[in-house]
């Protein structure tokens, strides 16, 4: 998928084959809703402790992102397959995209994973990622983008002007379009999903507070992590 998310440099929708796949979780197994190491460390975890944690993680949130999305969606496919890109150079990121087959990856680059202080903020992280299959943002994407290129073909040749410049423009202008309601929407999504999974996620959006601020930019991907919090912060209220 077209990077579509990213908090920050954190979070995104992203088409590409992730390197890794975690292996299936077994029956879902009650775990503390964040680790108490985890909780105390000042920096980025050990790989090992990283990925002790998002094993945990997964365990609880899969199958609680799967209930939700059959209950939501039951047209779509909601069998997530959770992977890990291992690449310690590439930035912490964590991307929604369709395999080959139509299967819904939720990926994470092991960077994130150890930048992840908590659980909390792991869970928070899959949850919206997963919304995204949910909400469907991923099609809608893709059909802002398509017809923002064709209107931008159109004006274009209407101008005198370079059709594919105009139709790259107009794609993304149209890709672009609903973005940061598809991220809130996500964000709100992931928050009942990361609850309903035994986190906190309060403490999860808490990530917001170490990215940079996207701020509210014309034509912006993300809204402000402000934005975000509150609206976690809301949803979580009426939960």
């Amino acid at each position: 998928m077209k990077k579509s998310m990213i908090i920050g440099a954190v979070l995104a929708l992203a088409a590409c084959e992730p390197a890794a796949e975690v292996e299936t979780p077994g029956p879902r197994q009650e775990a503390p809703t964040s680790a108490p190491a985890a909780q105390k460390a000042p920096g980025k975890l050990s790989a090992s402790q990283a990925q002790a944690n998002f094993r945990a993680v997964v365990r609880q949130v899969e199958p609680v992102a799967e209930r939700e999305c059959r209950a939501r969606a039951p047209d779509l496919n909601c069998d997530f397959k959770i992977v890990v890109e291992n690449n310690p150079r590439l930035p912490p990121n964590a991307f929604q995209t369709l395999d080959r087959s139509g299967r819904p990856s939720i990926g994470f680059t092991i960077s994130l994973i150890q930048d992840a202080r908590i659980r909390d903020e792991i869970a928070f992280v899959m949850g919206l990622e997963t919304a995204h299959h949910i909400a469907r943002h991923l099609q809608k994407q893709r059909q802002t983008a398509v017809g923002g290129a064709i209107l931008g073909g159109l004006v274009a040749a209407g101008l005198g002007l370079d059709v594919n410049a105009g139709q790259q423009l107009g794609g993304t202008v149209g890709a672009r379009a609903y973005s940061k309601e598809n991220e809130l929407e996500a964000d709100a999504l992931g928050t009942v999903i990361a609850k309903r999974a035994g986190y906190d996620p309060l403490k999860g959006a808490q990530f917001f507070r170490r990215i940079p601020d996207p701020g509210d930019q014309f034509l912006g991907t993300h809204p402000p992590n402000a934005e975000r919090i509150q609206t976690v912060r809301r949803v979580n209220s009426q939960l």
